[in-house]
């Protein structure tokens, strides 16, 4: 997490962009998971550190660490992940667990390639590009086979 931490410092320096200590905490909330998280899980850690904190706090530093690149929003869970690669400028498609939740993230830029080039085609303008593609994890696909064994 301190390598992550002084990747998003190094970013923020170089995007003139101010790392708040409310902003700090909530991407320390975030990195320290390992896994997606939602606003309401970060607001109850917070509050239980920093006290009183309204909802929109942290969802101002949410859209602050979205715009920067930080961290992205897995809309089918309603919850944030960190990115892997916050230093390269990148579209992600994400691997989504049904049962665990478990998401994996890729930068596929053939992906990317292909939805812009078929959006263009269908005279659609894309503003997103995140892909979320849910399914079954490895894990969970072994686990559920031996529980029918």
């Amino acid at each position: 997490m301190n390598r992550a931490m002084r990747n998003a410092e190094r970013i923020c320096e170089e995007q003139q962009l101010q790392l708040t200590p409310i902003r700090r905490r909530v991407l320390e909330l975030i990195l320290e998971r390992h896994a997606p998280i939602g606003a309401y899980d970060i607001l109850a850690s917070l509050k239980k550190g920093e006290g009183a904190l309204a909802p929109v706090t942290v969802y101002r530093a949410l859209e602050f660490l979205l715009e920067a690149g930080l961290i992205h929003r897995i809309d089918a869970l309603n919850a944030y992940l960190a990115c892997e690669s916050p230093h390269d400028s990148h579209v992600g498609q994400f691997l989504i667990c049904r049962d665990c939740q478990r998401v994996m993230e890729l930068d596929d830029d053939v992906i990317s390639e292909i939805v812009a080039k078929r959006a263009r085609a269908a005279g659609f303008t894309v503003q997103m590009d995140d892909i979320e593609i849910k399914g079954i994890c490895d894990a969970c696909h072994t686990r559920a086979k031996n529980k029918r064994v």
